[in-house]
């Protein structure tokens, strides 16, 4: 009776994970095709040239980008297993400001394509694990790769006027503060169910890690 009640838990926990894994990768698939429709650049990715096209041109880069999207994603999750997790999405979003700011004033950060590419692959593999990491470690790791994530952002206004310069830093630190919270609320949802935790978080990791290898090995390869 015992052994049949633990074999039927262990199926039931075995669905719980499948299921969490399933819903959390179908959601972020759609959410990813969906935005890039609703952030289309109206300049067809010239440089903006007033406030609503900076916006639009912000809210869009990082959602076209599927490296900076599913990054973005990473930050969110991995938000969700620590205790302090809104300052890892905070310092990635200031430091991706940063980012941008370097590249308009002309300063080189060598190598950019390689450290996204890489911070993908690191951040996915970093939701492997199942213990918590260093707190200021994360963190660190966070800033760091937004400013290489901003600094690449910062190719798409280069030329532009201050006024739609300000507004592409709005566009894309608010759609980056909503994906990263839609996806620390997700990965909150798996941690809270005891079932779900080990396969959904490491599947997703799994996922990334895999996107960020193929803009890794496109990047050596170009």
């Amino acid at each position: 009776m015992l052994n049949s009640l633990a074999s039927r838990s262990s199926q039931i926990t075995q669905r719980l994970s499948r299921f969490w894994a399933i819903s959390l990768l179908t959601g972020l698939s759609w959410l990813a095709a969906a935005l890039p429709a609703l952030a289309h650049h109206p300049s067809g990715g010239e440089t903006p040239t007033n406030f609503l096209e900076g916006f639009l041109s912000g809210l869009g880069h990082p959602v076209i980008g599927l490296d900076h999207f599913v990054f973005v994603v990473a930050i969110g999750l991995i938000a969700a297993k620590q205790s302090k997790g809104i300052f890892v999405v905070s310092a990635f979003l200031l430091a991706a400001m940063l980012g941008t700011s370097l590249h308009l004033a002309s300063v080189n950060l060598p190598g950019s394509e390689l450290v996204i590419a890489g911070s993908v692959v690191t951040f996915g593999a970093m939701l492997l694990f199942e213990k918590n990491l260093n707190g200021l470690m994360v963190i660190g790791l966070g800033a760091i790769a937004g400013l290489f994530h901003g600094y690449a952002y910062g190719e798409a206004v280069i030329g532009a006027e201050m006024t739609p310069i300000l507004a592409y830093l709005a566009g894309f630190t608010l759609i980056q503060f909503g994906i990263a919270a839609v996806a620390q609320q997700i990965g909150k949802a798996i941690l809270q169910t005891k079932s779900g935790q080990p396969a959904a978080i490491r599947f997703s990791g799994l996922a990334i890690c895999a996107v960020g290898l193929v803009f890794l090995t496109t990047s050596l390869l170009g």
